[in-house]
């Protein structure tokens, strides 16, 4: 009795040790578990904050890089050339249209008649214009007044052209313009010659018309100048519309000029028929 006593207690605490020992086993199983998911999530909130700061730092990057890029597009030559440009780029052909309308520097008629070296000006009537003379035409110069009022029949814009059409002729009507006229031939001549060659129709008009004015103030003594004009004139006899009003001036010139100014124009106009005839 005393042995099988014995025997059972020591099964009964071989038991109870074994069930402690599993017990301890399972609470040492739980709390490590519990650590291993405790160190995954630590492990987690780590990754994040990492691709966090990643990110940030990215975006930090990208940033400094755009504004060096933009620092350094501002602070290159060509910015700076675009913000301070030299005296230099206006030679650029880059700057420059060359098929665009270029502003143009006023004519030298226009230059003196804005600056009042012309001493009349236009005033508009209803009807019609009319030139306002300062002091009587008579007592003016005709040196170098008649020449620069004949550089001007070269001008197209309003209102030059009439000044410069209506003074010439109002001019050449004074008292005495036969006498200071003549000595200005040579200097008016190539003058003249450049409006009868101009490429504006208006503007060979506004020539040949001021040249008939002036052979009937200085008559024969046109006839030494006229063989510089007559080439102009012959060209343009090729143009229909010019062919009248070309044929009425030589017939003034003719007429004026006698028969001296007859042979020159045959000369230099083979088809001209004299009025004469």
């Amino acid at each position: 009795m005393n042995f099988m006593g014995l025997l059972k207690d020591f099964l009964s605490s071989f038991q109870s040790d074994r069930g402690g020992k599993e017990e301890r086993n399972k609470g040492e199983a739980m709390q490590k578990s519990e650590c291993h998911r405790g160190v995954q999530m630590r492990n987690r909130l780590t990754d994040n904050c990492d691709q966090r700061t990643s990110s940030s730092a990215q975006v930090k990057h990208g940033t400094r890089v755009q504004q060096s890029k933009s620092s350094s597009s501002t602070s290159s030559p060509e910015s700076a050339r675009k913000l301070h440009p030299r005296p230099s780029d206006k030679l650029n052909p880059k700057t420059i249209n060359p098929f665009g309308e270029q502003p143009r520097a006023p004519s030298a008629f226009a230059a003196i008649y804005s600056k009042g070296g012309i001493p009349c000006r236009l005033v508009h009537g209803s009807v019609k214009h009319r030139l306002q003379w300062e002091c009587p035409p008579e007592k003016l110069p005709f040196d170098p007044l008649l020449i620069t009022l004949a550089e001007g029949l070269r001008e197209t814009k309003h209102p030059y052209t009439f000044v410069s059409k209506e003074g010439f002729r109002e001019l050449l009507l004074v008292t005495g313009a036969l006498e200071k006229a003549v000595p200005l031939l040579p200097r008016l001549i190539p003058v003249l010659k450049a409006a009868l060659v101009h490429v504006d129709d208006e503007v060979f008009e506004r020539g040949l018309n001021a040249l008939v004015q002036l052979s009937v103030v200085v008559g024969p003594s046109l006839n030494d100048h006229l063989k510089h004009l007559l080439t102009s004139l012959s060209k343009r006899l090729r143009d229909k519309k010019f062919k009248e009003p070309i044929t009425t001036a030589l017939q003034k010139l003719e007429q004026h000029g006698g028969s001296g100014s007859l042979i020159i124009i045959k000369s230099k106009i083979p088809t001209y028929c004299s009025i004469c005839c």
